[in-house]
């Protein structure tokens, strides 16, 4: 068999869960990489046979994506050229990521795209849904990367085709200890924004991993760090009391894998974070709106707290790809019977 798995490249989870789902899909095929997108801070260790720059939505420094730049990256033009070339028809399956060149590929040339990815399942009606809906972030959930087979990871397993997270080994490995600070990464705000608020809570330790900076340096009680090495970030949320970051999926996952205090902020404007959002506060996780002075006495509260939400994630991933891999030949097989009996 002859996959294209094809991943998501704005933001770092899409990789983070690339790097645990591509040896189990090359334990079972031969696997060719797509990765569309370029706000990634982390690389792939697996060949790319191909790169476009898809669509890709631009963080902003004040908690939310950048429109303007959203809109200046993204040509029309130049993503329907990239989905002509596509080759999806090469393939037995496409597996994909939230990745919308490879998607829409499939979608115009009646090739089966088979999602696996955190984005794919949060329209199902058992996952909790944020109380304020978005209409432009139901459409962008639903046609950003179109899918006729959902399968996906979350928190919990809300339904048969919905697992509980990847967590890379990577974490698993790490060795768990308390050196009395806090990790932080906020990517969607300025480290200036992060450091105003948290040298407010004095006697605090703060760690804060930056996609701005290039070179370490402190400010009062808070430290910033580039978020390159991944190394040190791994070890510093496995070492820290406990981490402060977006309501994305992955960091989250991995904070709550190392038993670890969370707290989140989730991006404005971001349909998928509002979503994680109302999952780990149901879960008993603090979320704020936002990061600023307001929300001090919030995050003071947190740090003097000692909750911790305790969650398994095991690692399955091997068994779930067999498991997609196995309903996808049954699927063809049937509907090759269908076509030969008409």
């Amino acid at each position: 068999m002859k996959i294209l798995y094809a991943i998501q490249g704005t933001g770092n989870g899409h990789i983070s869960r690339a790097k645990e789902v591509i040896p189990a899909l090359m334990n079972r095929a031969q696997v060719d990489v797509l990765i569309s997108g370029t706000e990634s801070q982390v690389e792939l260790p697996f060949p790319v046979k191909y790169k476009f720059k898809g669509i890709s939505f631009i963080f902003g420094k004040n908690g939310g994506i950048n429109y303007l730049k959203t809109l200046r990256k993204n040509n029309i033009f130049r993503i329907f050229k990239e989905v002509r070339r596509c080759k999806v028809k090469e393939y037995d399956m496409v597996i994909n990521d939230f990745e919308p060149i490879s998607a829409w590929a499939c979608y115009f040339k009646n090739k089966v795209c088979v999602a696996l990815s955190h984005q794919g399942i949060l329209r199902n009606k058992k996952v909790p849904r944020p109380a304020k809906k978005s209409r432009t972030g139901t459409f962008i959930l639903k046609n950003y990367a179109p899918s006729l087979e959902k399968y996906g990871f979350h928190f919990k397993s809300y339904d048969k085709r919905i697992y509980p997270a990847v967590i890379r080994h990577a974490i698993r490995k790490q060795k768990i200890k308390d050196k009395r600070y806090y990790t932080v990464y906020l990517p969607a705000y300025s480290d200036d924004k992060i450091i105003k608020v948290l040298s407010k809570i004095k006697g605090i330790k703060w760690k804060v991993f930056s996609k701005y900076c290039k070179k370490p340096y402190q400010r009062k009680n808070v430290f910033i760090k580039p978020i390159k090495p991944n190394e040190s970030f791994e070890r510093s949320m496995a070492w820290s009391q406990g981490i402060l970051c977006g309501a994305g999926f992955e960091t989250p996952a991995e904070a709550l894998f190392l038993k670890k205090k969370l707290m989140v902020v989730p991006m404005k404007g971001q349909y998928e974070q509002a979503y994680n959002a109302e999952s780990l506060k149901r879960l008993g996780v603090p979320v704020l709106k936002r990061l600023g002075k307001k929300q001090v006495p919030a995050i003071k509260q947190w740090v003097q707290s000692d909750a911790i939400v305790d969650l398994n994630f095991p690692d399955n991933t091997q068994a779930i790809v067999d498991k997609i891999l196995t309903n996808h030949i049954i699927a063809t097989e049937l509907s090759n019977e269908v076509f030969q009996g008409l």
